[in-house]
């Protein structure tokens, strides 16, 4: 398969697995304090495949999205201020584990003051709300990488 192929296929995948952890959330004691399981899984993907194959199946992500109707622009907006903040931490910072740790915690902060300012809303309630996914995403995007790691080995072994 030519290396063209191998990367569209790649980036598909990768926003499919965006699009669908995005989709499952985990409940909460508390309404709005649920959480994605899309988090971890999109540092793992910035980690493993870099940040272009991250950032265009984030992109596709959120174009099926809003024409699924599950997103609208403002969510996409949140969205890609996630991911860029977690690009920009790893891209300066590499792939440290407390880079890889903290770089999703950083991009829901961001996101969550951002959210603030253009509600109207208190920042600290509404970044409280986060904690959740946040300690989630600091223990869980570390896991996520070595399997995606792993996943990438076994592909790569059965190319050979």
């Amino acid at each position: 398969m030519s290396e063209k192929v191998h990367d569209l296929t790649e980036i598909a995948l990768l926003s499919a697995l965006i699009t669908i952890t995005g989709a499952i959330k985990l409940p909460s004691l508390l309404p709005g304090m649920e959480f994605q399981l899309s988090a971890p899984l999109a540092v793992a993907i910035c980690v493993v495949f870099g940040f272009k194959k991250y950032i265009l199946a984030g992109l596709l992500s959120s174009t099926a999205g809003l024409i699924l109707g599950t997103h609208n622009l403002f969510n996409v907006a949140i969205a890609m201020q996630f991911r860029l903040v977690v690009g920009a931490m790893i891209a300066f910072f590499g792939r440290r584990l407390w880079v890889i740790a903290l770089a999703g915690p950083m991009g829901t902060l961001v996101a969550r003051l951002t959210l603030s300012f253009v509600v109207g809303k208190a920042a600290g309630a509404l970044v409280l709300a986060a904690l959740p996914g946040m300690l989630f995403t600091l223990l869980a995007a570390p896991v996520m990488v070595r399997v995606l790691k792993k996943v990438t080995t076994v592909r790569h072994a059965l190319n050979a």
